[in-house]
């Protein structure tokens, strides 16, 4: 018999974020969170998405088991300022047991109409800067720490339960070596001398942070336009700056400024911390830490984390400044590939970004809808 169970305190959300430690043990393209980041972004009182969203965490057993999780999410931002009546669902793992899952969406579905909301669509997170999708191509490539990996079994089970594919997303990669300096280091005068700008580099994340929320008022309005956009509020900027700025080498953080100082490009990288994250293991005491900074500091992989640029220097050039800086930086880190984040499927203008350096499509994953 498969019983369901919403979490109730701490010891049992733990459970919730370890069980995928056990449904994916042996695998060697599974990469572990760290499990207190995880706790932490499931926590209240510290994470302010909370302040626009609420979320319920449930986790399903069979034989006093965990077989199964899932997070039925609400944001109000979205519901209310856009007008969008959606059910979010995410953090959905489950053995391969239809019955498991069954169980899982139907309480998911329950919340969603007992809310009035018109559908349900998953796997998502909280916002645009969570996971997103389930992986249907590519389940023999090592994951990320800004992506869900999962078994190729899911696909069928969102297919069994009546959902249909809302949006497709893909992830690139190419090595450095496809990239011919001599198409974008002449451009790079041109544009700056033509528009007045200017690249400032990092040496220090001191130097990054008071351009921060400029950055993401930039984010904000670059992706304003892409179905399923949840603007960063005031209070998550702060969060966002705290959790995730320290994390990236201050050499990957790139702006592009106007004559006016004002940032209208920007750029992540990171560096992959997806084998140091396998050794760590879920903890970062006492070795993990030391498996992050390693990383950090030497691995040959750069993840292209996020882009932006505003609208009104789109399709001007401005992403020949970006690539000249960072063939600089990596040829000199001796990076030799390098990765794309998950991205839309519909998004043409991020294609034509990319066209030059001749990018393959390594993994597809998608998220799903059902009515209610």
């Amino acid at each position: 018999m498969i019983t369901l169970k919403e979490v109730a305190n701490t010891k049992e959300l733990k459970k919730f974020v370890t069980f995928p430690f056990s449904l994916y043990k042996g695998s060697k393209y599974w990469v572990p969170p760290i499990i207190k980041d995880e706790l932490d972004s499931f926590n209240k009182d510290i994470n302010p998405v909370f302040k626009d969203a609420d979320a319920r965490f449930f986790l399903a057993y069979k034989n006093h088991s965990i077989v199964g999780r899932v997070a039925a999410i609400i944001n109000r931002l979205e519901i209310e300022q856009q007008q969008i009546k959606k059910m979010r669902f995410g953090w959905f793992d489950f053995i391969d047991d239809p019955n498991v899952s069954k169980l899982l969406l139907e309480k998911v579905a329950e919340i969603g109409r007992e809310n009035q909301l018109e559908f349900m669509e998953g796997p998502v997170g909280f916002s645009n800067l969570d996971k997103v999708g389930v992986l249907v191509e590519g389940f023999d490539h090592i994951g990320s720490m800004v992506t869900w990996y999962n078994h190729p079994y899911y696909e069928k089970h969102y297919a069994n339960f009546g959902f249909v594919k809302e949006k497709e997303y893909m992830e690139n990669k190419f090595p450095v070596s496809n990239a011919d300096p001599a198409l974008f280091t002449k451009l790079n005068d041109i544009v700056k001398k033509r528009y007045g700008l200017k690249e400032m580099n990092f040496t220090s994340t001191k130097e990054v942070m008071p351009y921060v929320d400029e950055m993401f008022d930039l984010f904000n309005e670059t992706y304003a336009k892409l179905s399923s956009f949840v603007p960063i509020t005031e209070i998550q900027k702060a969060y966002f700056k705290k959790k995730y700025i320290s994390f990236i080498n201050p050499e990957y953080i790139k702006f592009i400024l106007d004559k006016n100082d004002k940032v209208i490009s920007f750029a992540i990288v990171m560096p992959s911390y997806s084998k140091a994250l396998q050794k760590a293991n879920g903890t970062l005491l006492p070795f993990g830490i030391f498996h992050l900074l390693s990383a950090k500091r030497n691995s040959k992989d750069a993840i292209f984390y996020l882009i932006g640029i505003h609208p009104e220097y789109q399709n001007k050039g401005v992403t020949a400044i970006i690539f000249n800086e960072y063939y600089k930086v990596f040829t000199e880190k001796g990076i030799k590939m390098c990765y794309r984040t998950p991205e839309l499927e519909e998004n043409i203008a991020i294609k034509q970004m990319w066209k030059h350096f001749s990018p393959e499509v390594y993994k597809r994953r998608r998220t799903y809808r059902k009515s209610l």
